[in-house]
């Protein structure tokens, strides 16, 4: 079935396994059934607006509105909400059912749940059970990290994004079960490598991309459990040892250099795969592992029968999830959640049942429209109900919503608590401010200027590493990462072997050789 955007006037396509899963997880309400809407954006747009309301790295130093406490804070010291710092919070001197309301069926839904956004406090900073982590964001279980977005497990780790169970690593993104790595991208299971991409199991390695089972090797791709080598050539261990000598990777112009050296060397030589999947079967995107069935999906593990994921593990039945991790299930249009079973539209949310329209959310069932609730069942609007009472009323009020064409999207930008430029959407999705204006979004005014603090820990781990202090902020380095991967999008292009198309997040005008799969592991193994 093909359909228009309503935002960037594209043509979009709903297959039958669309229309499949939108039957799936249509919900019932007592005796009443409600249909899930088909769509009105494509993709990416609704990629862009759920991405609207997450907060990386936009960091302000602020007072707690409960303790007055100074901490660090996603929210400006003016912005329009109640603000807690986590640890008040989570804490027992507030409750969020004291904020509950009635529903108003002369009003829409959503200006209701906007005031009721700007009444429940909010958690400040995302952080859970982390230890001396306190400049770090959607992060759980970290120790002495700084910097750490969306974290977890990790400890003495800085500036990096989604590194997972790793210590002492620096300026990584999507780094797994890693050691000692500074300026990995897409690595899992390595220790002691540096300016690495698609690298698996490798120690040692510098400026090396598509490593597997390696060691010791430099200005190499390809390689599948290869020892000393050099531009993909092999060495003796003297050799090596000799040529990483000279390379003096601890002078800064040297590095720098040797950086601009690899990128044109790589660029020309190297075989780059069309897609990255991993034990896939039927899969279509980029950086899928040990998936099924799962279509337009980009950084995901352990999915199957899904579509329009980013940055999603074990997810089952579901569609249009961001930051959405552990088992979420028949599940739609979600970010930075865990957990969620038959749940769709919220956001912030974990380890909840049939929870539609919801925000900062914990262990909950049978919920509309409600925030901040802890252990709650039949909750509308942060107001306690029975449960013959909430079946009763929730289909009086999605007919409202379905009258006022609200239902069966997710949460309007105007509802979003931080402007487009704080938000990853400006990362994946950059404007201009005239045209976020122009949207009818916010944008706001961020100082900005050449001047940065090297933390002691960060300089202790340059001089451990050899590596000569960087002149460029950490925000500038987490934009040239985001410029060394492929975009969340995918194209028709030629392999440059066999010249069968291909569906590739490589554009055709790229220079790089792309290879099907049936190419590209001819070649490399």
């Amino acid at each position: 079935m093909k359909r228009q955007c309503k935002q960037c006037k594209g043509g979009f396509e709903i297959t039958d396994e669309d229309l499949e899963f939108y039957k799936k997880i249509s919900p019932k309400f007592g005796d009443k059934s409600f249909e899930m809407p088909l769509p009105t954006l494509c993709p990416d747009c609704r990629n862009q607006r759920r991405q609207m309301f997450r907060n990386d790295r936009s960091f302000y130093l602020r007072k707690c509105d409960l303790s007055g406490e100074r901490f660090v804070s996603m929210y400006q010291a003016d912005c329009a909400y109640k603000v807690y710092k986590p640890s008040e919070w989570f804490s027992d001197k507030w409750n969020p059912l004291d904020y509950g309301r009635d529903f108003d069926f002369k009003r829409p839904f959503f200006e209701q749940f906007g005031e009721l956004m700007k009444d429940v406090p909010r958690m400040g900073i995302n952080i859970v059970n982390c230890e001396n982590s306190d400049y770090c964001n959607y992060c759980s279980d970290n120790k002495n990290c700084y910097m750490d977005i969306a974290g977890e497990g990790n400890e003495d780790c800085y500036f990096n994004l989604f590194v997972k169970y790793s210590k002492n690593t620096l300026d990584c993104t999507f780094a797994y079960n890693c050691e000692l790595c500074y300026e990995c991208i897409n690595c899992y299971d390595c220790y002691g490598c540096q300016n690495c991409m698609y690298c698996d199991n490798c120690s040692n390695c510098y400026f090396s991309y598509d490593l597997k089972g390696c060691q010791d090797c430099i200005f190499s791709y390809g390689l599948r459990n290869k020892q000393y080598y050099i531009f993909n050539e092999e060495k003796t261990k003297e050799e090596y040892e000799d040529y990483f000598k000279s390379v003096a990777l601890d002078s800064f112009d040297q590095r720098e250099k040797m950086k601009e050296g690899w990128a044109k060397f790589k660029k020309e030589n190297a075989i780059f795969r069309a897609n990255y999947f991993l034990n896939c079967e039927n899969c279509s995107g980029n950086n899928i592992k040990n998936s099924k069935n799962t279509f337009y999906s980009f950084n995901v593990l352990n999915c199957e029968d899904c579509a329009y994921l980013y940055d999603v593990l074990d997810a089952k039945d579901c569609r249009d999830l961001n930051y959405s991790l552990y088992k979420p299930e028949l599940s739609y249009e979600l970010i930075s959640s865990l957990q969620m079973v038959r749940s769709a539209f919220s956001m912030a949310s974990h380890y909840n049942n049939e929870v539609f329209y919801c925000d900062h959310l914990d262990n909950c069932s049978n919920l509309l429209g409600c925030i901040g609730l802890n252990h709650a069942k039949y909750c509308i609007l942060n107001k306690q109900y029975s449960k013959e009472e909430y079946n009763a009323l929730v289909p009086q009020i999605i007919e409202k919503m379905v009258e006022d064409k609200e239902w069966g999207e997710f949460f309007p930008a105007f509802l979003s608590p931080h402007a487009y430029n704080e938000t990853v959407a400006q990362e994946y999705f950059p404007l201009t401010p005239e045209k976020v204006h122009s949207n009818g979004w916010r944008w706001t005014k961020r100082e900005s200027g050449n001047q940065f603090k090297i933390i002691p820990q960060e300089l202790k781990f340059y001089e451990k590493m050899g590596i000569p202090s960087p002149a460029k902020s950490p925000d500038q380095r987490h934009r040239d990462r985001i410029d060394l991967r492929t975009p969340r999008r995918l194209w028709e292009r030629a392999c440059s072997k066999c010249n069968e198309t291909v569906l590739s997040a490589y554009k055709p005008d790229r220079p790089e050789k792309i290879f099907c799969d049936k190419c590209y592991f001819k070649e490399v193994y």
